[in-house]
């Protein structure tokens, strides 16, 4: 078979794909199982062959790429874009994430300790990272959550910040199934409370479940801070009070 070589115009969209392959620490098969479609597929996509635009989009959506522009580099068209997707020079997100500029939300860049109550142990809590930065490439904070005991779980998606709100949404969309986290804003305290709303195994079936989370700003967090928190770990007490006061307080309210 002959040697393909993409057009030029191509090579900067394979190689976002490449990077996003290796940033998910997934093979191209994984790849292919998550966008449904055959491995060959896959492999003809990152060689730079042309496939269709469903496939384009299912492969964007499952690691979390842009699609608009990738399609535009594989197209080899101008990538400039409406302004509805691009943002204001990569410093602005899109309208319909809020439009927020990234001055306007510097502050929330940086690691943050996750606290929850586990979905299915009693009287224990996950702790886990979440990272958030500013992606230029998609001009909108993005978030991104490792130490989890549960690692084949973690999330990585968007933040929204609508205009009117005092709360922030944190959304993960993976072919069509999507976490959300509704969060206050950073407050004085560097701490942000809501709610999060997934899906759980229970058994054989997967169920919606909802719980209070907080996030907590830190310069650093040490490993043994992060895991299962039962009652003999010497975290405990204190993610508990942190969990039971973002609830005193309305922060999370829990109906029924």
């Amino acid at each position: 078979m002959p040697e393909h070589n993409p057009p030029n115009d191509r090579v900067a969209a394979i190689q976002k794909i490449r990077t996003a392959l290796i940033e998910k620490k997934m093979t191209q098969a994984e790849l292919a199982d998550a966008a449904c479609c055959h491995e060959k597929t896959v492999q003809n996509l990152v060689s730079g062959r042309q496939v269709r635009d469903q496939t384009l989009f299912d492969v964007c959506t499952v690691l979390d790429l842009n699609f608009e522009v990738i399609k535009q580099a594989w197209s080899g068209a101008s990538v400039s874009g409406p302004m509805e997707l691009k943002g204001e020079g990569g410093l602005a997100a899109p309208v319909y994430m809020g439009a927020y500029t990234k001055a306007a939300v510097d502050h929330y860049i940086g690691a943050y300790l996750t606290i929850r109550p586990a979905f299915s142990k009693p009287e224990t809590y996950i702790a886990y990272r979440t990272d958030i930065v500013w992606d230029p490439e998609w001009p909108s904070l993005l978030f991104e959550e490792s130490e989890r005991p549960d690692v084949a779980f973690q999330h990585r998606g968007r933040i929204y910040v609508p205009a009117s709100s005092m709360f922030l949404h944190l959304v993960s969309l993976t072919k069509g199934a999507m976490r959300m986290v509704m969060v206050s804003q950073l407050d004085q305290t560097d701490h942000m409370r809501g709610l999060i709303t997934t899906l759980n195994k229970q058994g054989a079936m997967l169920v919606p479940v909802a719980a209070p989370i907080v996030y907590a700003k830190k310069a650093e967090i040490p490993s043994s801070e992060l895991g299962e928190i039962g009652k003999t770990h010497a975290c405990f007490e204190k993610y508990k009070t942190i969990i039971e006061e973002a609830e005193r307080d309305g922060y999370a309210k829990l109906v029924g």
